[in-house]
């Protein structure tokens, strides 16, 4: 894994954008959260400004760089170590980006709404294809792989393997027994198809931003973003 070039994703006009656009949706204040594939803190730290956090991830690597400015529990491990976690502990559960390199998403998602609280909200965030392959085609000029996706392969992560695409329809199903779907936004609508030439004009993450927002929870607009956000509730 790049763990460097990561870290300067993660600094970058574009990573600082891909944080605030989650971020401004998961506005909490003094609840208990688990973050669930936690990776290097960046939200886990954000949220524990304001919140009892816990994060668990697995790859101990990753955790050698967290960001732990603001004081969080760190866990290392799995699904595993949710077992051992009691019944509704948890306000609100994030799993971010996870979900596309795991096998056992049902069962992860019975420990979640396990642990959440009768009025607890899931957050999940995950790719896109569609996004993905407007991505592919316009930004990186990766004609064979954009039709490689729309043909239903799925698609490789330098940092992370294989990624198993999955649809909000897919999820439904997962969830049918425990949450109800109520929020969808929509992700790096516009700027990851941007030169990144213009990422790095002073006042472009602040406009992309805005405009971001303004269509975030329009279906024509989070049908093409890359990622898509969304904040299921318990049943």
């Amino acid at each position: 894994m790049n763990i460097n070039g990561y870290l300067d994703y993660i600094n970058s006009p574009w990573g600082r954008l891909f944080y605030r656009l989650v971020w401004h949706n998961l506005e909490f204040k003094n609840k208990k959260i688990l973050d669930f594939g936690s990776g290097f803190g960046v939200t886990s730290n954000h949220l524990a400004k304001y919140n009892d956090v816990t994060a668990v991830e697995p790859n101990s690597e990753l955790l050698k760089h967290r960001i732990c400015d603001n004081r969080y529990e760190q866990i290392i491990g799995n699904v595993d170590v949710l077992k051992d976690m009691d019944n509704g502990s948890f306000d609100v559960i994030l799993c971010h980006n996870v979900l596309e390199y795991v096998e056992d998403r049902t069962d992860i998602i019975a420990e979640f709404h396990r642990l959440l609280k009768n009025d607890g909200i899931l957050s999940i965030v995950k790719h896109n294809k569609n996004g993905k392959i407007m991505h592919k085609a316009v930004f990186e000029n990766n004609i064979d792989e954009a039709m490689a996706l729309l043909n239903g392969e799925n698609s490789l992560s330098k940092n992370f393997g294989t990624i198993h695409e999955y649809e909000i329809e897919d999820l439904k199903k997962w969830v049918a027994e425990g949450f109800v779907l109520d929020k969808v936004y929509g992700i790096r609508t516009f700027y990851g198809i941007q030169p990144n030439s213009c990422k790095c004009e002073p006042d472009w993450e602040e406009r992309m931003f805005m405009l971001e927002c303004a269509v975030e929870s329009e279906p024509i607009y989070t049908n093409i973003a890359f990622f898509q956000h969304l904040l299921l509730k318990m049943k």
